[in-house]
Parts: C-alpha cells; sequence; structure tokens
C-alpha cells in the first residue's frame, strides 16, 4: 500500500507546474466540445481530505470533474488503463491509482483512504462502471470501507449530465454535441467508523439521483 500512496502523491514542483497546465488543457478540450455548467462549487472543501463521488456516463467524466473541481485530485481508475504505456504513464504522472474491478481490491481502497488522511481530495465514481443507460446503476460497497477508514473526512457528491452526448457509451473518440454539460455539487457530509455501509450508500445514492435529476 505505501507504494501505491507514494506512486499516487506528487512532488510539490509537480503539483504547483503540472497540475495547473493539465487542468487548462483540459479546460480548453472540453470548451471545444461545448460548454460546461456548474453549479455549487462554493460547497466544495478548499483544504483537507475530501472523497468524490460522481456518477459516471462516459468516459469524459474523469476531464470534466477535474475541470469543475476547484482542487487538486487524485482518481481512482480502472487497472486496465494502467496496462497502456503511454495513457498508463500520463495517469501515475498525475497522481491517479488503480483498482482492479470485480474483486474486493483492498489495496486500492486503503490508499484511496490514506490520501484522504492526508488531506489530499480523491474521486471515485462509485457505480465501477459506466452506465450504458444514464441510469444510475448500484454502489460498490467499497465506498463504505473507504468512507469508515477515513472517518471524519468530508465526503461530497457531484452529479454529471449529459457527458454521453459528447462521449457515447462505448465509443473512444469525442465529438461536438452542440448541447451543454452540466456538474452539479452536493452538500459535503462527514461520517463515523460506527455507521453502516447501508446509511453511507443510501446517502450517495440519493444524493447522486438529486444532483442529477433522476427520476423526475
Amino acid at each position: 500500500m505505501t507504494d501505491l500512496v507514494e506512486s499516487a502523491r506528487m512532488s510539490t514542483l509537480h503539483l504547483r507546474l503540472w497540475r495547473p497546465i493539465c487542468k487548462a488543457i483540459a479546460s480548453g478540450f472540453v470548451f471545444l466540445l461545448g460548454t460546461v455548467r456548474v453549479r455549487g462549487k462554493y460547497r466544495v472543501p478548499q483544504k483537507g481530505g475530501l472523497l468524490i463521488l460522481s456518477n459516471h456516463l462516459s468516459d469524459l467524466d474523469p476531464i470534466v470533474v477535474q475541470v469543475v473541481c476547484p482542487r487538486p485530485v487524485h482518481f481512482m481508475a480502472k487497472s486496465e488503463l494502467f496496462e497502456m504505456r503511454i495513457l498508463g504513464r500520463l495517469l501515475r504522472g498525475f497522481g491517479s491509482f488503480p483498482v482492479k474491478r470485480g474483486e474486493p481490491d483492498r489495496g486500492a481502497l486503503k490508499t484511496a483512504a490514506q490520501l484522504l488522511k492526508d488531506g489530499d481530495a480523491v474521486v471515485v465514481f462509485p457505480e465501477g462502471e459506466i452506465s450504458e443507460s444514464g441510469d444510475l446503476l448500484e454502489l460498490k460497497s467499497g465506498i463504505a470501507l473507504i468512507i469508515r477508514l477515513a472517518a471524519g473526512v468530508p465526503v461530497i457528491c457531484c452529479g454529471i449530465q449529459h457527458t454521453q452526448l459528447t462521449m457515447p457509451y462505448g465509443k473512444v473518440v469525442p465529438r461536438p454535441a452542440f448541447h451543454h454539460m452540466d456538474a452539479v455539487w452536493g452538500e459535503a457530509r462527514t461520517f463515523g467508523k460506527d455507521d453502516t455501509a447501508e446509511e453511507i450508500l443510501g446517502w450517495a445514492t440519493a444524493q447522486l439521483k438529486q444532483l442529477t435529476h433522476e427520476g423526475e
């Protein structure tokens, strides 16, 4: 776990120089594809550990979350991406770390919790995969373990909408959709070690459904 944490953590120079440059490039890329409307950004804690939970509609979502988040973040990303030589290096270079899908990856969960306790912001897509239908999928129970391991660290949800219009399910090349994308931040909340997985997952599910207006 220590190696994963150290790999995910960047040097001060890297954090101060390359992350803003990367975010500027990402912002320009997203701007070419369509505007992103952001609401509730003031709710995002600016300092200290922060776990960000977002729904997952498109491969474009990580870029959009980084663009709309007012602070640098680490991403938990599927391990297959790190097997691609160039992409894997880029992901590691900017603080992402792998998680194995389809099995309990306690190493990745503990890495996320340690980064949170160290004061970093970590983004997790708790559905574990892109939703083909656009409806919110059942959230994976691993997020409850992360939250309990990093008890007291704020958790905030970000509801993403319309990114699948720009990069549809199964496509690898984005396209101008002539439609805005939306990102809505919820209210941050903290949990303790005694909070149950049912309570945590129930809260996160309700938040993400509300922020994406599901069911209206």
